[in-house]
């Protein structure tokens, strides 16, 4: 039976072929098959047709990109004003461009990188991007712009390479290709300032550089070998230093690693020492290297970002130190506590701010009718209180008397300077969170009773240890109730006026809502330092970023009237996001999956998980299948469940998340998704001609079938362009409008 290839680009791509890193370097499962594809090849081609044949590679992979190119700069000026996040990351390459301080739940190299690509175009950091759809009139924007293009550019041809290597199949490659060039969702992420185009340029570029040093397994330690490997850990630092998420393609490449370490650990003909050499290779280039880039993204980060500014209060006192601008920045102040000092205590958990008190009571039946005390996130005469001890009155800043130090387990009193009144807890319910307790301000003139009694404690220090001003992490235990002072983030109503709750908390256990640390600290007895020497050191800083992140991260929760969606609706392109405009006389921009593509993709997961399963089974039953048949399974198997695991890896997670989500979070996942179609309809259309190879028309099968799909993802591009290009006039309900017909489901909204 003849194989059910045809020319051009239905030619059959299953023989290894050789390159600079020879042939594809197959696993042991799949080395009998791939030499049995090969050998079904009656002679080698002469030497001028294999130039010819890589002139014609290099050509298609020059029209692939160019083409690319060609649709993410398309109109990329258009439409001159903010659209959707640019209004944020658009602002904080403004802020790197002034190096003022701020703060994101994102790693820094997205932002940094825009930010460069600002500067280098010329743009002054002098917009100030405040909400979308401000004109941006003379401020130079292109540059950012331009620069998130290009690397969404690059998203096509990489992954026409990575099929390419996996499949060794141009009409799958091709196809893979088209899908993401006539994407519409793609298209329109890449051509604004985002964070998306610059995190899928390096999952695409871990993802092909991990393929590719696969490739060249038969040449291990080689110059490719070590380049391959080399710049996928650089893509993997890439991917994590832009969005967390990036830890969904550093997952995939380890499991890939491990897999291959158990390979080698198996091969007998290798020795243990070239097995070591094997794991410390991979230990260097996958996780020093990684790690050695993204501490050093964080390193220029904090070193660029060196003024104070917006992002000051999500941090530690002792981090805002460093800043100048800030009131802390190279201020001198007495280094531990004492008796007597006038201080403000503020909270470890981001934006709780400082532990705060005023004239205005609690409302009737709010608790007990006493002063009311809050925390405030901003620097206020309010703030201040006075540490003394339980016991007495006297006045601990009389010359007379000599400097007592507080010290961890001391039974102390906090007086607030402003209204003499003790800080104070009983038994009543707080005003908002049920079992935790009332924290009030009560007594006068500094005299109140025992419920004014706390014991201040140090996280993980020794009884009798001093307390260091900024550094020291404090919890209030409340004598009489056992409870802890701590806030629960929860906004007052207009009577509190609209500060944060704080209670006490009869829960023990450790939260950063119950750890406060003191600020500023006043004592005319204690000698000053400069708050240079408490400054903390590069880790420490490192690794507070990284917590806030995550508290910020699991803390984002939708705005009132913000447009959010559920995972289950990403693959079915249920919902768009808009990305400019709402009325029939706006420019709008509707960032909406082209139907046709995502909905192929949809049914090539289903028919993949099908026919591989079908696939799978008959090989475990010792199925004799044809060399055609099993070079095809091996494709589908090996190439197509690689691709498979990077669509499950960067979307099943989603549904773990309780933070809010929305429709772009979905696109690394497409793209795997994107790869899948293309090895899967180039597979199965091989099968099909191998299977009517007696038919007369069979050879033309494959042909046909990339063709129609081609031509299919073009027209369907046709329709649906003006959704990334921009639309004005009537919206799609109307029959005048240039998107009349093509609202497929009522849950569009263009």
């Amino acid at each position: 039976m003849p194989p059910a290839t045809g020319g051009g680009l239905a030619e059959s791509e299953l023989r290894p072929r050789r390159g600079r890193c020879g042939p594809q370097a197959a696993r042991a499962a799949g080395r009998d098959v791939a030499t049995e594809a090969a050998a079904r090849s009656p002679k080698r081609p002469a030497r001028g047709s294999q130039r010819f044949e890589a002139a014609g590679r290099w050509a298609l992979l020059a029209l692939v990109t160019l083409l690319s190119f060609a649709t993410r700069f398309h109109r990329l000026a258009e439409p001159r004003h903010i659209c959707w996040d640019e209004t944020h990351f658009g602002k904080m390459g403004s802020y790197y461009i002034n190096r003022t301080f701020f703060f994101d739940v994102h790693p820094p190299l997205g932002k940094m990188l825009i930010g460069l690509a600002g500067y280098l175009s010329g743009y002054d950091g002098t917009f100030l991007f405040q909400k979308p759809g401000d004109k941006y009139e003379h401020h130079s924007y292109m540059g950012m712009r331009g620069f998130c293009a290009f690397l969404g550019s690059w998203l096509v041809p990489f992954a026409y390479l990575t099929v390419l290597d996996l499949s060794k199949s141009l009409s799958a490659a091709l196809l893979t290709a088209a899908l993401l060039t006539f994407d519409t969702g793609c298209l329109t992420l890449s051509q604004y300032i985002l964070l998306d185009p610059i995190l899928m340029f390096f999952i695409m570029a871990a993802m092909l550089s991990m393929v590719k040093y696969n490739s060249c397994a038969n040449r291990p330690f080689s110059a490719p070998w070590w380049f391959w490997l080399s710049l996928t850990g650089v893509s993997l630092a890439g991917a994590l230093g832009v969005k967390f998420v990036g830890l969904f393609i550093i997952l995939q490449v380890g499991l890939n690693t491990i897999a291959d370490l158990w390979h080698l650990f198996g091969d007998l003909s290798l020795s243990l020492v070239t097995v070591g050499k094997h794991l410390t290779a991979r230990v260097l280039c996958l996780i020093v290297l990684p790690l050695a880039l993204y501490t050093a993204t964080f390193a220029v980060h904090f070193m660029v970002l060196s003024k104070s500014g917006p992002g000051d209060g999500f941090f530690s006192s002792a981090f805002q130190a460093r800043l100048s601008g800030n009131n802390l920045h190279n201020a001198s102040i007495p280094e531990h506590l004492a008796y007597g000092s006038v201080i403000t205590v503020k909270n470890l958990r981001m934006a709780i701010g400082y532990l705060h008190s005023h004239r205005h009571l609690y409302p009737e039946g709010i608790g007990a009718r006493q002063q009311q005390v809050t925390t405030y996130l901003h620097k206020d005469y309010n703030n201040l209180w006075i540490i003394k001890k339980h016991n007495t009155n006297s006045d601990p800043l009389d010359p007379s008397f000599p400097v007592e130090f507080v010290r961890h387990g001391d039974i102390i009193r906090l007086e607030h300077k402003e209204t003499s009144r003790n800080l104070h807890s009983h038994y009543h319910e707080a005003p908002l969170t049920r079992k935790h307790y009332q924290v009030t301000g009560y007594g006068i003139n500094g005299t109140g009773d025992s419920n004014d009694f706390w014991r201040i404690e140090v996280v993980n220090r020794k009884f009798g240890n001093r307390i260091k001003v900024l550094r020291s992490r404090i919890r209030l235990i409340h004598l009489v109730t056992g409870c802890v002072l701590g806030s629960s983030g929860k906004v007052l109503p207009k009577w509190g006026w609209e500060q944060l709750e704080v209670t006490c908390t009869p829960y023990l256990k450790e939260t950063l809502n119950s750890i406060w640390n003191v600020e500023d600290h006043i004592n005319p007895k204690l000698p000053n330092i400069s708050l240079n020497v408490l400054q903390p050191s590069f880790p420490e800083i490192l690794l507070e970023s990284h917590m806030v992140m995550i508290r910020g991260n699991s803390g984002l929760k939708p705005k009132d009237n913000e447009f959010t969606s559920k995972p289950w609706h990403w693959p079915i392109n249920y919902q768009g996001l808009r990305f400019s405009g709402i009325n029939d006389t706006d420019f709008r921009v509707y960032l909406l999956g082209n139907p046709v593509v995502w909905w192929l993709n949809l049914l090539s997961i289903a028919l993949y998980l099908l026919s591989g399963s079908i696939i799978a089974i008959a090989i475990q039953r010792g199925a004799q299948l044809p060399a055609e048949v099993a070079g095809l399974s091996q494709v589908l198997l090996r190439g197509g469940g690689q691709v498979l695991l990077g669509w499950t890896l960067h979307y099943f997670p989603f549904f773990l998340m309780g933070r809010v989500l929305y429709f772009h979070h979905y696109f690394p996942a497409m793209l795997f998704s994107s790869m899948l179609t293309g090895i899967l309809w180039d597979t199965l259309l091989r099968l099909c001609a191998w299977g009517l190879a007696s038919w007369p028309l069979a050879r033309g099968i494959h042909v046909v079938g990339i063709l129609s799909l081609l031509l299919g993802t073009a027209y369907s591009f046709y329709l649906f362009h003006p959704l990334a290009y921009g639309m004005v006039g009537p919206l799609a309900q109307d029959p005048q409008s240039p998107m009349a017909g093509l609202r497929w489901l009522d849950s569009w909204d263009f």
